[in-house]
């Protein structure tokens, strides 16, 4: 089985997403189809050997809607969004300000605005009205023919029948009432326009809240960096993230961000993963090690081998189960939708049911034609199949923003019933940036003494770790002394000479490897890793390997925020 995306166009309520997934759904070869209408996209399983992808665009052709392929969130589709949404709200404005005057009049003879009374003309009214109905409204009419062409009416069915109604009601009661001696009733054009209006108004919330939920896939796919340097015929070149191939040599330079997945072949570095894993500490990457698209070397460079690119990396898959999780179902919406497959052609019974009572039995054909009016009007947001599909978009959406990834919309609507939270410690309870947490001397030395010594040999390095030990320095005001024979190695530690001594600052194995003793500190250290920390040993070296000892451990960890606690 192969899963597609689709872009479905022209949906408006949750009767034309079952409509949609019916369509899809009677096609052979398809094993699961789901619509959103929220994200206005199809996931579509199907089995590639039996049905192809042209049959499935067109099953949804035959709708009465179109479709594409979905790509991924671009550029192009951002502008085609922004489009649709000034195109929404300059519409909503005329709408607003033609109908002002109608709504107007409605108050006119409440209050006794004599000067307002102009506004009661029905051609007055009529010149308003049909701007609205037949301009701004043109697309409840297109849509609705389209869909009950296709034998699916939608929510622009009940938008086009119930302004009609109201709007050619009043034409009849304005000008054709007193000739044939019908009482006039009044003019209900004030009805067609507001409800045109508020319709828009709701289409155009629902397109910025889709607009919004957008910026957070895009703030996704802005960690991936738009090219990257590839080792072409014997020379680095420059090319687009999108020509990189597996089994392309890539180059990385320090504060670079690594372009794609793949395996170091040569050179040593650290690197800033804390947007995969969110963990601050820096990764220590060497030959035979992995890499992940997006994230940060922080120093050293390094030459890697692409393995996975495109759609395959890791990054991509993050974005896809963002994207899945926008388009998926909660259980709660299957109830929706069950009622939205039959919401229209009931909506439609209901009102021709009040339009027969109010005429033939009450007597009054006004009111008949009232009461069925009310009727398609308060059934046109079709609010029930929106608010679902809505709510887990925005919901999915923010969470990614900040971090957060939800599966699907049946984790969401779990969530509600939580009772206890277990949290990620970095990133979300601390600061997300490494601390000089605690110094403890080893010898008769001072702490502040021993934290200038360090931040003299660190301030050589760019290595995350060592910017909180110089920044700690610097918030003591200690003074950085210059350090000589400085020598950094990678994933191990630092060693440099201070006004004549040697100094190392580093890990364990680091110590051992240049004699070292740390027998009687390991217990000391151990408990301190034991807090989440990473420990850092400071020695001096002597000429004599007897006299080399530990002077202090330094330990550095990710600092809990002040609104944590």
């Amino acid at each position: 089985m192969e899963i597609i995306q689709l872009d479905i166009e022209g949906m408006t309520c949750a009767s034309c997403v079952g409509h949609v997934e019916k369509g899809i759904k009677n096609i052979e070869g398809i094993d699961l189809a789901t619509v959103n209408l929220a994200t206005e996209k199809a996931t579509v399983s199907y089995d590639p050997e039996k049905v192809d992808l042209e049959t499935i665009l067109g099953a949804v052709t035959e709708t009465g809607y179109s479709a594409s392929v979905y790509t991924g969130e671009s550029d192009e589709s951002e502008v085609k969004r922004k489009q649709v949404e000034t195109k929404l709200r300059n519409m909503m404005i005329i709408s607003s300000l033609l109908s002002f005057p109608l709504v107007t009049a409605m108050f006119v003879s409440i209050f006794e605005v004599n000067f307002l009374m102009f506004l009661h003309n029905p051609l007055l009214q009529l010149i308003l009205a049909t701007s609205v109905q037949f301009y701004i409204g043109a697309r409840f009419y297109v849509a609705a023919y389209k869909t009950v062409k296709a034998g699916s009416p939608g929510m622009d069915v009940l938008v086009a029948l119930g302004t009609s109604a109201a709007y050619f009601f009043s034409i009849f009661n304005g000008f054709i009432a007193e000739s044939v001696g019908v009482v006039n009733s009044g003019l209900y054009f004030e009805a067609s326009a507001i409800i045109i209006t508020l319709v828009l108004l709701g289409k155009y919330l629902e397109m910025r809240a889709k607009g919004k939920t957008a910026e957070a896939i895009k703030k996704l796919m802005g960690l991936q960096p738009k090219s990257a340097s590839v080792e072409r015929d014997g020379e680095v070149i420059v090319v687009p993230i999108s020509n990189v191939i597996p089994g392309d040599i890539i180059h990385v330079k320090p504060g670079e961000r690594v372009p794609v997945d793949g395996k170091v072949i040569s050179g040593n570095t650290s690197i800033d993963e804390s947007m995969i894993t969110g963990e601050s500490m820096p990764v220590e990457k060497t030959v035979g090690d992995s890499l992940v698209g997006g994230t940060i070397n922080s120093f050293g460079s390094v030459r890697f081998e692409a393995v996975h690119v495109g759609k395959d990396s890791v990054l991509a898959r993050i974005i896809s189960v963002v994207e899945e999780a926008q388009g998926s179902k909660a259980p709660i919406q299957k109830l929706a939708d069950k009622v939205a497959a039959v919401f229209v052609p009931v909506v439609l019974l209901i009102a021709f049911g009040a339009f027969l009572i109010w005429w033939l039995v009450i007597g009054s054909l006004t009111s008949g034609i009232i009461a069925a009016v009310a009727v398609l009007v308060i059934a046109c947001p079709c609010a029930l199949g929106l608010a679902t599909p809505t709510a887990i978009m925005v919901g999915t959406g923010i969470g990614a923003s900040r971090g957060i990834l939800i599966r699907n919309g049946e984790v969401l609507q779990l969530a509600g019933k939580l009772t206890t939270v277990v949290l990620d410690k970095t990133g979300t309870v601390t600061k997300g940036k490494p601390e000089l947490q605690e110094i403890i001397p080893l010898n008769k030395m001072v702490e502040n003494d021993l934290l200038q010594i360090a931040a003299s040999l660190e301030n050589n390095s760019e290595h995350p770790l060592a910017l909180a030990i110089v920044d700690a320095a610097k918030d003591q005001q200690l003074k950085i002394s210059e350090t000589e024979e400085f020598t950094a190695i990678p994933g191990k530690g630092i060693r440099g000479k201070i006004k004549g001594r040697e100094y190392l600052l580093g890990t364990e194995s680091f110590m051992i490897s240049n004699n070292i003793k740390i027998d009687s500190i390991v217990e000391n250290k151990a408990a301190l890793e034991s807090r989440g920390a990473t420990v850092m040993i400071l020695s001096i070296v002597s000429d004599t390997a007897s006299e080399n000892i530990p002077a202090a451990l330094i330990s550095v960890a990710d600092g809990i925020k002040e609104n944590s606690v």
